[in-house]
């Protein structure tokens, strides 16, 4: 009897022992989506499946095309209709769950401004043209009635850290910023914590918030989660997703270690500015197929207007894992 307990448990080992990688490749952009990661990899959350874990910084959409393309990641931090796109041109990747649901806002030296009407013959800077802050804030001045090549003045930089600098130099007055670019542009004009005098600059509409009025729906948009590229063991993709939520509960609960951990990796961020934005990011990781219904809203209203930001269709139900 013993003996067949033993080879049992060391059957099972030799099956962990399998599903162990030499090395796990994961991608994402220097905003709040890929933080978690950063705790995962400091604190040696998933060597047990893998001896070593490394992050691969995307600093535009299109250097996350190019990884996906060349298949230079395992796990993806990615805009949903990123994914979408990709996956509706053939490429392997599944959406693994939506972590991000608020992280946008505009950032204005107005205090009076207070609505997307408000902003009417203003120019605003946007980074990312036709992703994600871009594809939010056009359908909600469209589903208003306004144009947004007529109604405003839209100027196009590559990262929210480039529109902060012109924030910040004075060399425009209105932004589209996501967070933590929105709490570090207060900071370093010193307008938080707020002073007796008038701050610099104001944050102002909460797109979130705007997007539930104006679609008459949960302030809540399923912007931004992790993707899994690829045919990878089942035992891999779990263990990352249960270390991904862990990680994602202690950097809401721990905003200034958090911050302090992450500049340590991503040092174009700000460590009090960042400590600063946790607290007004909506986040929470939900399951892709728990997110669904968010989802494919978000995506049908997208398809109305620009059906190639989510590549032509709906995804089919395999976009979705399970």
């Amino acid at each position: 009897m013993k003996k067949i307990i033993i080879l049992l448990f060391v059957s099972c080992l030799g099956l962990f022992a399998s599903t162990k990688q030499d090395k796990i490749v994961i991608s994402g952009p220097f905003a709040t989506v890929s933080h978690p990661i950063i705790h995962m990899i400091k604190t040696g959350a998933l060597k047990d499946i893998a001896d070593k874990i490394e992050f691969k910084l995307w600093k535009n959409p299109d250097e996350l095309r190019a990884i996906v393309l060349n298949k230079g990641a395992d796990f993806m931090a990615v805009p949903t209709n990123t994914a979408a796109n990709l996956y509706n041109r053939g490429i392997d990747i599944k959406l693994l769950n939506v972590s991000v649901w608020g992280i946008l806002g505009m950032i204005t030296r107005d205090k009076d401004l207070k609505s997307l009407k408000d902003f009417k013959g203003k120019e605003i800077v946007v980074p990312f043209r036709e992703d994600m802050p871009d594809i939010v804030l056009k359908q909600l001045m469209k589903k208003q009635g306004l144009d947004p090549k007529k109604d405003f003045t839209l100027r196009y930089v590559s990262n929210p850290i480039d529109a902060m600098q012109m924030l910040i130099l004075r060399r425009v007055d209105h932004a589209l910023l996501a967070e933590p670019a929105i709490s570090m542009a207060l900071r370093k004009t010193g307008s938080f914590p707020l002073k007796l005098i008038a701050p610099d600059l104001y944050r102002s509409v909460d797109l979130q918030e705007e997007w539930g009025e104006v679609f008459n729906t949960d302030n809540k948009i399923p912007q931004a989660g992790m993707a899994v590229l690829g045919d990878k063991d089942p035992y891999i993709v779990k263990r990352f997703l249960e270390e991904y939520e862990k990680s994602l509960k202690w950097y809401k609960e721990h905003p200034k270690e958090a911050a302090k951990m992450t500049v340590e990796t991503l040092d174009m961020l700000e460590e009090k500015g960042l400590s600063d934005s946790i607290p007004f990011v909506k986040l929470e990781s939900k399951s892709a197929l728990e997110s669904k219904k968010d989802i494919e809203f978000f995506f049908n209203i997208l398809k109305e207007d620009t059906p190639k930001l989510i590549g032509g269709k709906l995804p089919d139900s395999n976009f979705y894992y399970h």
